[in-house]
């Protein structure tokens, strides 16, 4: 009955996840808190190795298709490849005490929040990066790459979440003028290697259930099939209001 429960969660995140591009992290990991009643170390732990399998396909499916600007991609990796294993040491070198557990469990809360901020005002964050570009010259743009891949590397190692709609948010900002496949194609690149390393990060801490991974992976197969095959019926409105409801939600619900 575990299992099927398992398999049927990561179905239903996979078809969300088909339908609205968003990563599995800002939904798995509140499923683990609340239905498996993980801690949030071990979530947090299982769903970066959730979200990083499940879009390894993706990232090759992009590569495959040139969608994936390398040159940003390396910049984003050279600060959060870093900035997550310093992070993750920390927690190593002071032991995961009850103060750790509640920066994970604040960390969740905000990094839920923001998801759902950035996915709200999806189409306002190019106008602004438009202005930006304006007082931000192009020989920056590299340093400030850097900069995003170390807040990216930071969050993701302490909430799960961040790779996926919070970093394609910071490339458009920074590169407003990047077509839309190049932006998803190069977060999706960024985000398979971070979510790896600091899933076996927390995988050395033991934060990760190994047991219940297996069942999420298999139900989320077809469902991210099946979502990409709804995306077209559905009125975007409508799934970005109702997801963005669902984060706020979580994220309150974490944080309190």
């Amino acid at each position: 009955m575990f299992d099927w429960i398992a398999i049927a969660s990561g179905f239903g995140v996979g078809v969300i996840v088909g339908i609205t591009g968003v990563g599995g992290g800002s939904l798995m990991t509140p499923l683990l808190l609340s239905v498996f009643k993980l801690n949030p170390a071990v979530a947090i732990g299982t769903d970066l190795w959730f979200a990083g399998l499940t879009k390894v396909s993706g990232s090759v499916a992009h590569a495959r298709h040139g969608h994936v600007k390398w040159g940003i991609t390396a910049l984003l990796l050279a600060g959060s490849i870093p900035a997550s294993i310093a992070t993750v040491a920390l927690m190593h070198s002071t032991g995961v005490t009850k103060g750790w557990a509640e920066a994970l469990t604040f960390s969740l809360g905000i990094a839920l929040l923001l998801t759902a901020v950035v996915v709200a005002f999806k189409k306002s964050w190019q106008a602004l990066g438009l202005r930006l570009e304006r007082v931000i010259p192009a020989s920056r743009k590299p340093a400030l790459t850097v900069i995003s891949g170390v807040i990216l590397g930071v969050l993701v190692s302490l909430s799960s979440i961040g790779a996926g709609a919070i970093g394609a948010t910071l490339i458009l900002l920074i590169y407003p003028r990047l077509e839309a496949r190049y932006i998803v194609g190069s977060d999706i690149a960024h985000a398979v290697p971070l979510t790896l390393v600091a899933g076996i990060g927390h995988a050395t801490l033991g934060h990760v259930n190994w047991a219940l991974l297996v069942p999420l992976l298999i139900g989320s197969m077809p469902g991210i099939w099946l979502g990409a095959q709804l995306t077209r019926r559905l009125p975007d409105g409508v799934v970005r209001t109702l997801l963005c409801g669902s984060l706020l939600m979580a994220g309150w619900k974490v944080i309190h």
